[in-house]
Parts: structure tokens; C-alpha cells; sequence
């Protein structure tokens, strides 16, 4: 059996095919030794490293649009749209609140020190704490505060943070990046999230998010970018050559693109599609390999 250290990179909910990048791992005799990640690949990657990987896609899959809408607890002009709190507790009750060294695998979780402008590596300490920090995506949630540090998205300085499993023991580095070539066929369908169930001052602040982070067309076929949806996009741009300078810098034995237009940054709801877009692609990477 093969060993491997699996790298799991930012993208929001395309981060979800890293389940999917799991299962195809697991069900062709690869063992995962050691897991880094940033973001929502710290969000997988930590969770499957508690050994509790099967509860999460089970709760990720059964998630609703207004599901998600309940998880945004509003933090009214603190830094970011989200505080956060909401999904991290669900997430301590779904996993339990453990320390990272007492998992059964090696895990790194990267967040960017905000104060001190510097990529951070969570190897010790509480796992959501570890986590909230890695994915506290700019304009999104709110930064993280620990000990007089302000922590937010490990993506913004490392979105594919290969380094942090050097000197690991294992016979292969497999990475997966969630920017990878957009499909032409694949165009993303625009959503909206929005019960109601809120007052209306809350609900149209979020709806307004919301249909900001979407893509319109001009009548002419061009879009109208909202406030957001440049914030976002700037974002994942600069998250890309990023991750193509890291990726050279240290190459992983296998990478495992995800197309970058696969979903939206908040599509959660798609979780089974998105699953299965990363078991094809795991599937067709090692494939091409042999």
C-alpha cells in the first residue's frame, strides 16, 4: 500500500470535491499519512483527519439553501459579513472538540497573520480554532483573534500549502488545487440562498450579498460586476498566480486540478456534485500518471 501526504487547497465550497479526492484515494489502497490544507482544505482536511470524515459528507450533502443562510450569523460591520460561530459550533458537535496533536494523522492547518503579514502553520492547539483561522475568507467571515493576533485565510499568501508536508514520511505528495482550468461547458448557475425567515433589514443585507457574489449578464453578453462579486473574483485571481508560483516552488507528485468555475464560493448546497467532480478527478490524475 502507498502512503501519501495530501495537500488540500483554498477554494470555497469547490473545496468539497477534496472529499470526493479522499474516497477515490481510500478505495484504490493509497493511505493518507499526513494532510495540510488551507481553508476549506483545512476544513476537509482536518476533519478527515479526526476521523470523522463519513459524518461530515453525510451532513455536507444533506445541507439545503436555507441551511446555509441559518449559518450566517451576521457580524453587522466587525470586518466581514460572517463572524463565524454558527458553522464552527456545528462543526465541534458534529466532530467533538479535539487538539491536533492528539489526531491520528499528521495535519497542518495554514492561516495568514494578519498583523505581522506572514503565512502561519497550525500544527498543535485546538482543531477549530486552527481551522476558524485558516478559513477566515477576507470580505466573508470576520479575521480570527488569538492571542493579540488577527488571523484570516490561509489562501491569501499560501492556497496550496505543499511546504507544510515536506519531511513527511510517506511515498507520495499529492496536491489538489481548486483553481485549476474553468470549463467551457460547465458554466456556473447562479443561486440564491435567501428564505424567509428573517427580518427584513437582515434579509435584504444578505440577499443584496448575495446576489453580489453572482454573475449577471448584460444585455449585450457582458457582465455587471457588483461591488462583491470584483472583491471575490480579485481575490481568487490573486489566490491563483499565487498558487502557481508555490506549485513550482514545490511540486507535488500529483496534482489534482478542480475547475475553478465547478461552483460559486458559497454554493454548499451542491456538495454531491461537487463530491463526485473530485473522485472523477482524482480518478483521471492518476490515470494519466500511469
Amino acid at each position: 500500500m502507498k502512503t501519501v501526504s495530501l495537500v488540500l487547497g483554498s477554494g470555497g465550497a469547490r473545496g468539497l470535491a477534496h472529499i470526493g479526492v479522499i474516497r477515490w484515494l481510500e478505495e484504490n489502497g493509497y493511505a493518507i499519512r499526513c494532510i495540510a490544507g488551507s481553508s476549506i482544505g483545512a476544513v476537509v482536511g482536518g476533519i478527515h483527519a479526526a476521523g470523522k470524515l463519513d459524518e461530515f459528507e453525510a451532513w455536507v450533502r444533506a445541507i439545503s439553501r436555507v441551511d446555509i443562510v441559518t449559518f450566517l450569523d451576521v457580524a453587522w460591520g466587525k470586518g466581514g459579513l460572517v463572524k463565524g460561530d454558527r458553522i464552527i459550533n456545528a462543526l465541534i458537535d458534529l466532530v467533538g472538540d479535539v487538539s491536533i496533536e492528539d489526531l491520528p494523522l499528521r495535519f497542518t492547518a495554514v492561516a495568514t497573520d494578519l498583523n505581522n503579514q506572514k503565512e502561519v502553520w497550525f500544527s498543535t492547539g485546538k482543531l477549530f480554532d486552527a481551522i476558524r483561522a485558516s478559513m477566515s475568507v477576507p470580505l466573508i467571515f470576520t479575521p480570527f483573534s488569538m492571542g493579540g493576533i488577527d488571523f484570516v485565510d490561509g489562501g491569501v499568501l499560501n492556497p496550496v500549502p505543499v511546504a507544510a508536508t515536506i519531511g513527511a514520511d510517506a511515498d507520495l505528495t499529492v496536491a489538489v488545487y481548486c483553481g485549476g482550468i474553468s470549463l467551457k461547458a460547465n458554466k456556473p448557475i447562479a443561486r440564491s440562498y435567501m428564505p424567509s425567515m428573517f427580518p427584513s433589514g437582515l434579509q435584504d443585507r444578505i440577499r443584496s450579498f448575495m446576489q453580489r457574489l453572482q454573475t449577471s449578464e448584460g444585455e449585450e453578453g457582458g457582465r455587471d460586476w457588483g461591488t462583491y462579486e470584483v472583491a471575490i473574483q480579485s481575490f481568487e485571481t490573486m489566490q491563483n498566480t499565487i498558487a502557481q508560483q508555490k506549485l513550482a516552488a514545490y511540486p507535488p507528485d500529483a496534482l489534482i486540478e478542480i475547475p475553478r468555475n465547478a461552483c460559486r464560493t458559497l454554493d454548499y448546497d451542491r456538495a454531491a456534485e461537487l463530491i463526485e467532480i473530485g473522485y472523477e478527478r482524482a480518478a483521471a490524475c492518476f490515470e494519466a500518471i500511469a
